[in-house]
């Protein structure tokens, strides 16, 4: 089977880099070594930084996977939102590397991270559901809404505008761009710095602040998983 992440580990920063070989789409295989890897990282009480290949972060859910209807469809939908789900509560700090284009779903997971550095260079941050004829899911309004600037949470995901890199910065999406061949090491910078936090510390204050959003991500969930049954059909 190929390998869509690479997982390493170093000074107690755990690496997790997706790489599909074409845009990193959030597929059911993608997602599950996505979580094989948290997995690992929380076993290894590690700082996670996410991040893409060279100019793409990640491209969304597989619109493949949307031919297939059902079973396969559900999966991938209800996964993506259950990842989010993990990245908010996560014990350990995430922080997102976004090397290029986020797009959809990949936006989710920019947004679901405790810190987002951005590459400066030619890129979009797109919430394109509504512009391509799709209604977006509960799930993913309520990991907007706990990140983006509200008017900008309208135009985001009402009005499916994309967003340049130092855009993406006024309206939450990172929390800083730097020049792309300099992303690296601003990343590590900052890993470093969110290792020396204090862990019990981090975990109960993150999880205190995001009780609220987690509450409603859950619900919001369990709407969107009902809602996915009733419109691509309930297993027998």
């Amino acid at each position: 089977m190929t390998d869509l992440v690479q997982y390493t580990l170093h000074e107690g920063v755990a690496t997790i880099t997706m790489d599909d070989g074409k845009a990193n789409v959030m597929g059911p295989e993608m997602q599950r070594q996505l979580n094989d890897a948290l997995g690992r990282a929380q076993a290894d009480q590690a700082v996670v930084v996410l991040g893409g290949r060279e100019k793409i972060f990640c491209g969304g859910f597989d619109l493949g996977v949307f031919d297939q209807s059902g079973d396969a469809l559900k999966q991938m939908l209800e996964g993506g939102a259950r990842l989010t789900q993990r990245l908010l509560s996560f014990p350990r700090p995430v922080l997102a590397a976004c090397s290029g284009h986020a797009i959809a779903m990949g936006v989710f997971l920019l947004l679901a991270a405790d810190a987002r550095i951005g590459a400066e260079r030619d890129y979009r941050i797109h919430v394109n559901e509504v512009a391509i004829g799709m209604t977006l899911p509960r799930f993913a309004l309520e990991v907007g809404r706990q990140r983006l600037a509200p008017a900008h949470l309208h135009h985001a995901v009402v009005t499916a505008r994309a967003y340049a890199p130092r855009e993406a910065v006024g309206a939450g999406f990172l929390d800083e761009v730097v020049p792309a061949d300099q992303l690296n090491a601003a990343v590590h910078e900052r890993a470093q710095a969110l290792a020396d936090l204090d862990r019990t510390a981090f975990t109960g204050t993150k999880l205190r602040l995001r009780r609220p959003t987690l509450e409603a991500l859950d619900a919001a969930i369990r709407e969107d998983v009902s809602e996915w049954n009733r419109t691509f059909g309930r297993n027998p």
